[in-house]
């Protein structure tokens, strides 16, 4: 079989976020890539226009097709829209995907504020996806949204003791000149600071995607959590 690395998500009609990125960050580190397709949306890197869910029918057969030719070596989550396609994924991924990494990055609300979980859809996360993944990607306002309250330096911390699984928080929102990504994993937070890069929209459209894409990669190519978290986040710096 042939390996590859798979993403579940939205698709982005602009190419800088969602499945497409991440396709771009697998090819990036000589990983083949695959898609299913949970949600077409009309975009561009200033705002989302309209969001069309896939059908459940089309979305379990896309993965199904997936897994019966491929190796699938990892699998990243992105934009799951409701909690009856979050529910869809968690038990195919359960069926299909035993013992291979799965990075789940909780896609709640674009960065323009067009909201991209439907309300009730945390619940399913926390329930049927997140006890069988092996890393949670939020950053620092999707996390406060999963724990209900605001952030700190012990964020990462609270949520790996919640979900009794790897959490990197993505430090994107952090004001100032110097971002810092907190990785607890194997009872310890890692930092990761690094100076905030000179961005306009279309680069940065997207960064979320490709970070949690990386990590998603190295782990397809068997590096450990830390060692993964660390080459994607140095990887996403020189872009």
């Amino acid at each position: 079989m042939i390996s590859a690395a798979l993403t579940i998500g939205g698709s982005d009609s602009s190419g800088g976020a969602g499945i497409q990125a991440d396709l771009q960050t697998f090819n990036a580190f000589g990983i083949k890539g695959c898609s299913a397709i949970t949600a077409l949306t009309a975009q561009n890197p200033e705002h989302i226009s309209r969001i069309e869910p896939v059908s459940l029918e089309q979305l379990e057969a896309e993965i199904r097709s997936l897994f019966s030719y491929y190796d699938v070596k990892a699998v990243k989550t992105g934009m799951l829209y409701n909690a009856e396609r979050v529910e869809l994924v968690g038990a195919l991924l359960n069926e299909l995907h035993t013992d291979r990494p799965i990075v789940v990055d909780p896609v709640m609300v674009s960065s323009s504020g067009k909201r991209l979980l439907e309300e009730g859809a945390i619940a399913a996360l926390e329930d049927k996806l997140f006890p069988i993944t092996s890393l949670i990607t939020p950053n620092i306002p999707e996390a406060e949204l999963l724990l209900d309250e605001k952030a700190d330096r012990e964020i990462s911390a609270r949520l790996f003791s919640r979900y009794s699984t790897p959490v990197l928080v993505k430090g994107g929102h952090i004001r100032g000149e110097m971002l810092l990504d907190q990785l607890y994993v194997d009872n310890e937070e890692i930092a990761f600071p690094h100076p905030r890069q000179q961005w306009d929209k279309e680069k940065s459209h997207g960064t979320g995607c490709r970070l949690a894409s990386a990590i998603t990669a190295s782990l397809a190519k068997g590096s450990s959590l830390s060692v993964a978290t660390s080459e994607a986040i140095k990887w996403l710096q020189k872009q």
